[in-house]
């Protein structure tokens, strides 16, 4: 029986190829946890989390986690990751899911793409297999200014783009003007706003009465996360579908939601909940509530795509427009297969594993940004 032998952290810093602008602020670069988990046979599974508040202490972390699973199945993964959870943060009184969730989406992403690795198939096949050939993807709208973002538009549109997607929670003033010029670029084509938590109830109210008239498809996470009543009020006094975010990290989360009827949808990916398989989880409570699954990414690279895809490809219940973030870093480290979307759309993954191979100079250059910046 193979058992992992060793497991790698490796800190990653990527530069984006343009600002990221958002009602949080400014972000220059993406920074990653790179996980190695090594099983005796020389296999080795990738997976990779993001490292909020501080990326050498997630990396810390990571390696105290992940030292328990020297010498484990890596075919264990459910209970592992259930007994370190309870050990080392629950044991200690850290009842804090959302931040372990983010340390344990890449240990299970990695322990995954190890499985697939081992048994010679793609991830999907051992979820169960896929229920669609292809997944849709939206257009992330880039760009400060309305000018840029008119632009971007304009872009999209000429690629025959079919889901379009833009950051708003930005002020009254501006969130109005670029949802005007981006209508405008891209005629009939959909478009989703996303406040990020930019508004209160008052103000949310009003923005999607002044919104309504550019034919919004959804706004995602219009007010603060950690009140999901305030999600359904406004979802309650307005006519455009609100879509929970920000408020969607946990299996409980998830429930709540469906149960408040606080949302039309839920967007959510293996960086809140936890990883692959808690996504499926996510995914059923949706399904029983009669919701659908946006799959969520945030500040990854390729390797989070790809696992994120083979959720896609697994779940029954999934939206047309998701979420990918690799295409904003300057050079994505995954060399391999292509992951940009023809027309909103990318095939399924058919390598073994999640799919994927890395471009070793890139990662040595994030692991030297890294360095130089800590």
């Amino acid at each position: 029986m193979v058992k992992i032998s060793q497991v790698r952290i490796r800190p990653l810093v990527l530069p984006l190829k343009l600002p990221y602008h958002w009602s949080y602020g400014i972000r220059e670069s993406f920074a990653v946890n790179l996980i190695e988990i090594e099983a005796d046979n020389g296999m080795v599974g990738i997976g990779e989390c993001t490292v909020a508040p501080d990326q050498a202490g997630t990396a810390a972390i990571l390696r105290r986690l992940t030292s328990h699973l020297v010498g484990q199945s890596p075919y264990d993964v459910a209970p592992l990751i259930a007994r370190i959870f309870h050990q080392d943060y629950l044991g200690h009184g850290a009842n804090i899911m959302r931040a372990a969730n983010q340390m344990f989406s890449g240990v299970d992403m990695a322990m995954w793409d190890l499985q697939g690795k081992l048994a010679g198939l793609p991830v999907h096949r051992l979820l169960g297999g896929a229920h669609r050939q292809a997944v849709g993807y939206f257009y992330f709208l880039q760009g400060e200014t309305t000018e840029e973002l008119a632009r971007d538009a304009a872009a999209g549109r000429a690629r025959g783009e079919r889901v379009f997607y833009l950051k708003v929670g930005r002020g009254e003033k501006l969130d109005l003007e670029i949802t005007a010029a981006v209508r405008r670029e891209i005629g009939d084509a959909r478009l989703r706003l996303d406040a990020n938590e930019g508004w209160s109830v008052h103000d949310a109210i009003n923005m999607c009465r002044k919104l309504d008239k550019f034919e919004i498809e959804f706004i995602e996470q219009p007010t603060v996360s950690w009140s999901i009543p305030a999600m359904a009020h406004v979802r309650q006094a307005v006519g455009i579908p609100i879509v929970a975010d920000q408020a969607a990290f946990t299996l409980y989360d998830v429930y709540e939601i469906c149960r408040q009827r606080a949302a039309d949808m839920i967007c959510i990916g293996p960086r809140e909940i936890g990883g692959i398989q808690p996504m499926l989880k996510a995914a059923a409570v949706a399904e029983a509530a009669g919701l659908k699954i946006c799959i969520h990414s945030s500040f990854t690279t390729g390797i989070t795509t790809c696992a994120e895809h083979h959720i896609a490809l697994a779940i029954p219940n999934l939206d047309d427009g998701n979420q990918i973030m690799w295409q904003l870093v300057q050079k994505d480290i995954v060399a391999s297969p292509d992951l940009d979307p023809k027309q909103g759309w990318i095939e399924a993954l058919q390598g073994a594993g999640l799919g994927f191979e890395l471009d070793a100079d890139l990662v040595g250059d994030g692991e030297r940004r890294f360095a130089e910046a800590a």
